[in-house]
């Protein structure tokens, strides 16, 4: 499943923001997905393996086992500060954030919207991360400091259409 998930993503991102030789950037590619796959994979044994055991120590599951479980398992395995968790990460508090705002409504702590929240939701996020991008942008995630530089910065010069279609920074050696 990493595999599945990082392999297109690290594709995609190394050929639009890595400079170096087909090699290193195929190296990278491979190195990206390899890491993906074995913190899941260890991840999941971690964890499946700490519900067994706690389930049989006390008898039954129990739910906060699984909270327990997971726990261990996101320091383990999850608890060094590197991109490819950084953005497992990110990932999973952008999921967690919409599941409890949508928990919260369903037991009742937060009444039902009148309207859908998702334009204002939207409306604040950009204002924010272009806010932060233009004033604080070593605030942000490196592969998200690329990303935008491509399009809010690089986007201002360009030179013919293989630019829109391939990349739109020139290197320095032409």
């Amino acid at each position: 499943y990493g595999a599945k998930i990082r392999a297109p993503h690290a594709l995609v991102m190394t050929f639009l923001f890595k400079d170096g030789s087909l090699r290193e950037k195929l190296k990278s590619i491979a190195q990206a997905t390899y890491t993906h796959s074995r913190n899941l994979a260890y991840f999941v044994f971690t964890y499946k393996g700490l519900l067994a055991l706690q389930s049989r120590l006390l008898g039954k599951k129990m739910p906060l086992h699984s909270f327990c479980a997971a726990f261990i398992g996101g320091w383990l395995v999850f608890g060094e500060n590197n991109p490819i968790n950084s953005q497992i990460i990110m990932y999973l508090l952008s999921r967690i954030l919409f599941g409890l705002s949508r928990l919260a409504v369903e037991k009742g702590y937060v009444p039902q919207p009148k309207q859908d929240p998702f334009p204002l939701v939207a409306a604040l996020l950009w204002g924010t991360v272009l806010w932060l991008f233009e004033y604080h942008r070593h605030t942000l995630q490196p592969s998200l400091q690329s990303s935008m530089t491509y399009l809010y910065d690089d986007s201002n010069v360009w030179h013919d259409i293989s630019d829109f279609l391939i990349y739109n920074k020139r290197s320095t050696s032409k």
